[in-house]
């Protein structure tokens, strides 16, 4: 990670964009096929082949070493999930995706959580609090405020709604790397924190907890899980700071 955080071009933003519109795309049409009994390396190698078809590159494949296209989180699985042709969905999980493609030197990240058929209501409520406390966040992408205006967005209201958000990992800047300065936490931290200027482009990732929010990373090295195994989500999008506020990069018509 660079130390400083880069500002994009009005160029630039646009190839951000139509990099975060495939993204969009290539989640739009995983979410289309999960159902009971398909596995997460066959959504992983549907993705893999979409992004293909439109001059893309998967960007998580070979990233420090992760084996799959798409990280895909299952029930308390939190983020980092690795795609397994044991591993098949069933009938009342929810399942994270998390998915980046690199597109003419830019890269594009976001992540949905998606129910596996039917499920219960305080988990229908976590994946609802956790879409809406993104879109808080993302309210307070304004020119002028700071990073921690959208930490504070999710922590409230996360919070508020009887849930946890995850400390250990954070959302980041996105452009011609995957991860830039500046770290973007969904709790508010002590230090005072970078504030928002146009050109910024940060990827906003809630990670949220149905129990507490401490997590542990599985013997594979990057599955990360919730500590009392209860279930969490994630939504992420990638998002512009503009003169005119926020504006939504991978922003897809089911969005």
């Amino acid at each position: 990670m660079t130390s400083a955080i880069l500002l994009k071009s009005a160029e630039e933003i646009q190839i951000l964009q139509e990099a975060n519109q495939i993204v969009a795309l290539t989640l739009a049409m995983v979410r289309r096929n999960i159902e009971p009994g398909i596995s997460t390396l066959q959504l992983d190698k549907l993705a893999e082949k979409f992004v293909q078809k439109k001059n893309a590159v998967p960007a998580f494949k070979g990233y420090r070493g992760f084996p799959g296209s798409l990280c895909v989180s299952i029930n308390e699985q939190v983020v980092h999930g690795i795609p397994s042709k044991k591993v098949k969905l069933r009938e009342g999980d929810i399942i994270s995706i998390d998915f980046g493609v690199k597109y003419k030197g830019f890269y594009g990240d976001a992540a949905i959580t998606v129910p596996v058929g039917s499920i219960d209501e305080n988990t229908e409520k976590l994946i609802a609090v956790t879409r809406t406390s993104l879109q808080k966040a993302i309210a307070q992408v304004q020119s002028g405020n700071r990073i921690s205006d959208i930490s504070l967005a999710v922590q409230e209201y996360v919070e508020r709604n009887g849930f946890s958000v995850v400390r250990q990992f954070v959302g980041h800047g996105i452009g011609q790397n995957l991860h830039e300065p500046p770290e973007i936490p969904n709790y508010v931290r002590k230090e005072r924190s970078p504030k928002l200027m146009p050109g910024m482009v940060l990827a906003i990732e809630p990670m949220v907890n149905a129990g507490k929010a401490d997590v542990k990373i599985l013997k594979d090295g990057w599955t990360v899980i919730t500590a009392d195994k209860k279930p969490s989500a994630h939504f992420e999008h990638s998002v512009a700071v503009t003169e005119n506020g926020p504006l939504v990069l991978s922003l897809g018509t089911e969005d």
